[in-house]
């Protein structure tokens, strides 16, 4: 520490001077306005790096199924499955006014219309296949909260009622429709006509939901919109006119909270394969200098400074007035398969990983980690700066225990993007540049 000290009383006499500007994270306001002011950049402080992973998160009402599954070479294998509750608009079918007019209505076939929302993940050159199963237990949540996790799941048929194996064009097509049993579509239509079923609880009593499964030899995971998919029944007229257009009931996701995605990651053979869940951490030291992110399994990167107090002792009267924190992306952990998301996002933990808030700047404006995509030949360029200078001088004056920042991927719990960043021992390496003034 006194060796420290003496090093940044040198730099302080090399880089003296007056300022009257707002660095955007801290005000410097007239009382550190003088000519002996001495404001300085300092890079060489420890950051701690590491990788978390939450106990779970929420993946119902998202608006978003998504379905696949794909072998990640850095994070294993990742699948995600879809639950979800239908339910009508109507429960009867097409009548005039007759009594009798449902009796000369024939069934024709069932189907599941799935529309893309252009998210996806993987390789989408290659056939992606998934198989509709019959969920035997209702959509009903075990949680207090109402809420369904990415560990969550129902129990199923293992009866398939529909197939698709596809090349997804999630960017240039619009949906996919899948067709299924006839056998069920059959059953569901009788219950339909002979008025077994009139409303949503006889509906839910014989349908309670489906499931998307996606088969294991698939390298990709696909998002449709929850909002506007659909399981679609055609019915018509016995004996119509082959030109006459067949009728029509829609079962949509009504309730948003009664579809989930059921997105797990199997670590085994990576450098994750001993990552602790919750309240514990796996240092970057022991993943080849390395931190992890990947949204929908949970796994999280904390950044941690555990010197920062240290810096109320370089002047009786000073303030860290700025701060910028680089972090780069391990080259060749990112492709077009896997590209790098435009932003991080950062929050604010305690020891145990539990987040009491997103960052925000001095002004209190959530606080992002934005991409900067120019690259070189070495991509050196390519990396996140996060603004932490109003986080650090709060940290700086602390008494007590000290924060972390947990760094998460936007749409956390509807997607599978992942990022792989560097600490300070790796080639691509974390930076901390913190701009201190002494008066």
């Amino acid at each position: 520490m006194h060796k420290f000290i003496l090093i940044l009383l040198f730099v302080l006499t090399l880089f003296s001077c007056g300022t009257d500007t707002d660095t955007g994270e801290f005000t410097v306001g007239s009382d550190y306005l003088a000519l002996s002011n001495k404001v300085i950049l300092i890079d060489t402080v420890t950051v701690e790096m590491s990788t978390i992973n939450f106990d779970s998160l929420v993946t119902s009402n998202q608006g978003r199924i998504l379905i696949g599954n794909y072998d990640d070479p850095i994070f294993g294998k990742v699948k995600s499955d879809s639950y979800f509750q239908l339910s009508g608009d109507s429960y009867a079918l097409n009548s005039s006014g007759s009594d009798t007019e449902s009796v000369n209505y024939v069934f024709d076939s069932i189907s599941m219309i799935l529309k893309y929302d252009k998210y996806y993940y993987g390789d989408t050159t290659k056939v992606q296949t998934f198989n509709i199963h019959r969920l035997l237990q209702k959509v009903k949540a075990n949680t207090d909260d109402s809420n369904f996790y990415n560990n969550s799941a129902l129990n199923y048929s293992s009866e398939s009622l529909g197939k698709i194996s596809f090349i997804p064009r999630p960017t240039q097509k619009d949906s996919i429709n899948i067709k299924m049993n006839s056998e069920f579509g059959e059953a569901l239509f009788q219950k339909i006509k002979k008025r077994e079923i009139t409303d949503f609880d006889s509906f839910t009593e014989f349908f309670k939901g489906l499931v998307l499964v996606s088969e294991t030899s698939n390298s990709n995971i696909i998002g449709f919109s929850a909002l506007n998919s659909k399981v679609r029944m055609y019915y018509s007229k016995y004996m119509a006119d082959e030109n006459e257009v067949p009728y029509i009931l829609d079962f949509t996701i009504i309730d948003q909270a009664k579809q989930f995605n059921s997105i797990s990651l199997d670590k085994t053979g990576t450098l994750l394969q001993n990552l602790p869940v919750s309240s514990s951490n796996l240092s970057s030291n022991l993943t080849n200098n390395q931190g992890f992110i990947q949204s929908g399994t949970g796994v999280a990167c904390r950044v941690e400074f555990p010197n920062i107090k240290q810096f109320k002792n370089l002047s009786t009267n000073g303030a860290i007035v700025n701060a910028e924190l680089i972090l780069k992306p391990v080259n060749n952990s990112y492709s077009e398969k896997y590209p790098l998301a435009d932003s991080l996002s950062v929050y604010i933990g305690d020891n145990l990983n539990r987040i009491s808030g997103n960052l925000v700047n001095s002004a209190g404006t959530t606080v992002y980690g934005v991409l900067n995509k120019k690259s070189d030949e070495l991509n050196e360029n390519v990396g996140y700066t996060i603004p932490i200078g109003a986080f650090l001088q709060k940290e700086m004056l602390k008494t007590n225990s000290r924060s972390s920042l947990i760094l998460t991927l936007p749409g956390i719990s509807k997607s599978v993007d992942r990022i792989v960043l560097g600490n300070q021992k790796h080639t691509n390496k974390i930076q901390l540049k913190i701009y201190y003034i002494s008066y």
